[in-house]
């Protein structure tokens, strides 16, 4: 059929349409030393699984130390007068809430030995869930002392009321307000970049406001070691405050970039192309991302994050490959050549860096989701990467297909198969239609790839229903991984 959009004639290459099988795809031979040599190559040493799960384990001692030392540290020595078991208890619902919105400063910081062993999406997906914990511990904290204590919690009216329970009151609503403008933004009708600046006001007061409640009112806090625990828990809120909105901006500014191309792909994408006027990106994977500001200064908060589209083999140039969808994507896609960018990045896990003694991958994208997996893709093409490739790419129409020439070229070159899917398709299309489903994949996924990796990116729904189906199919979660569509 008739392609109007760049790049020519679309001839649909479909290498499994329905009921067939995968043809010349060489899945049933052993992956040999070379093709191991070449993957354990490009693996460096820190991806490794002998690394990356001490480092893992590491991360999660070091978040739980985080949240015991304060309990420690406040019940050594000399204890203060108790109020009885509610009271107490009280007092550590409070304390273990603080000590959480502490450690999810540094969740948030992008700290890159953080976010190593398991990839920034999932780490912001933790904070997320200990922003729920910490607000439930706020609360408990406030209702036991309303139920059993309420001479305790004084008058309500600010004016009146002893500054350092106002102070509490309103660390209580900042962290409320965090919490509530996060899950819902969207259905708050709230952009993107409003969000950011009330999300960062709202931290900084709320964390002071906290700090001001715990010194003021004084309970457990009453010796120098258990005073000087919160002055360091203050100092380390502020360290890493200093170093993401003022020394990392600094860095940025000393490596700006220049966009040299802005491509018109199919599916209204467009790839903004980047090249370093300084240091370029530094142990960068395929399939990771990076914040991108463009025409902004680095110290702005109008930044997104978007999934670098090419292989650090293609580098030091970068690209960005971006569908509009509003919030400032919109006005990124009109970018023109010449424009000043930065860059913070790469981040994420969700490398084939991370499988080299797998056989071979099995790849599902939904829509622009296919951008990680492009990336991971010519990886593997540029580094003469043997081992086969089952790509499964599903799209609402034929003209929504992105990169389909360059997913063809590709084809062309490596061992891998291509099964495009049409949710409408039109009425010569003789590919899979409908959705990814499990019999689609029953189809298409042959005995021998349940323990390759199986790396999906797409839409949450669509992500959470192909979980469920691989698992049915047998595949076990640990061969299971996938890129979080949303971070915010």
């Amino acid at each position: 059929m008739p392609d109007t959009a760049p790049g020519g004639p679309f001839v649909p290459e479909q290498d499994a349409p329905s009921g067939r099988s995968l043809g010349m795809m060489k899945i049933s031979e052993p992956t040999g030393d070379r093709k191991k040599r070449i993957a354990s190559r490009h693996q460096s040493a820190h991806d490794r699984p002998w690394a990356v799960l001490p480092h893992a384990l590491a991360i999660l001692s070091l978040g739980l130390l985080a949240i015991g030392v304060p309990y420690a540290v406040l019940l050594a020595g000399d204890r203060a007068d108790s109020g009885g078991f509610s009271w107490d208890f009280s007092m550590g619902l409070g304390f273990g809430a603080l000590a959480i919105v502490t450690l999810q400063f540094a969740l948030t910081g992008r700290l890159r030995w953080v976010t190593h062993p398991f990839g920034l999406d999932i780490v912001y997906l933790c904070h997320r869930y200990l922003s729920w914990g910490a607000l439930g511990l706020m609360l408990g904290h406030f209702a036991l002392l309303y139920v059993y204590h309420e001479p305790a919690l004084g008058v309500l009216d600010p004016l009146e009321a002893r500054w350092e329970l106002t102070a509490g009151r309103v660390a209580l609503v900042c962290f409320a307000g965090l919490v509530v403008t996060s899950q819902w933004r969207q259905p708050l009708r709230l952009p993107y970049e409003h969000w950011r600046a009330l999300h960062l006001f709202l931290a900084i007061v709320g964390f002071i406001a906290a700090i001001a409640h715990v010194l003021g009112v004084g309970n457990l806090t009453d010796t120098p070691q258990k005073r000087m625990l919160w002055l360091g828990a203050t100092l380390g809120w502020a360290g890493l405050l200093v170093f993401t909105r003022l020394i990392r901006p600094w860095r940025q500014l000393r490596n700006p970039w220049r966009v040299v191309a802005n491509t018109a792909e199919h599916g209204d994408v467009h790839t903004l192309e980047l090249a370093p006027e300084g240091a370029g990106l530094r142990r960068w994977k395929p399939g990771q991302f990076a914040w991108l500001k463009v025409e902004r200064s680095p110290f702005s908060l109008v930044e997104h994050p978007f999934t670098i589209s090419t292989a650090p083999e293609n580098g030091p140039n970068v690209a960005f490959s971006i569908k509009s969808l509003g919030d400032h994507s919109a006005d990124l896609s009109l970018t023109p050549e010449g424009a000043r960018a930065y860059v913070d990045g790469p981040y994420g896990a969700f490398s084939v860096d991370r499988g080299a003694d797998a056989e071979g991958f099995v790849m599902i994208a939904g829509g622009v989701g296919i951008t990680p997996i492009l990336s991971n893709l010519h990886a593997l093409d540029a580094r003469g990467d043997g081992r086969p490739v089952i790509l499964i790419y599903g799209n609402p129409t034929l003209d929504e297909v992105s990169f389909r020439e360059e997913l063809a070229e590709l084809r062309q070159r490596m061992n891998m198969t291509v099964i495009h899917v049409i949710d409408a398709p039109p009425a010569d299309w003789d590919g899979e239609r409908g959705k990814i489903d499990c019999d689609l994949l029953e189809r298409h996924l042959p005995d021998g790839s349940r323990d390759w990796p199986h790396m999906l990116c797409g839409p949450g729904p669509m992500i959470a229903a192909l979980e469920r189906d691989l698992r049915a199919l047998g595949v076990a979660e640990r061969h299971i991984d996938f890129e979080i569509f949303e971070l915010a």
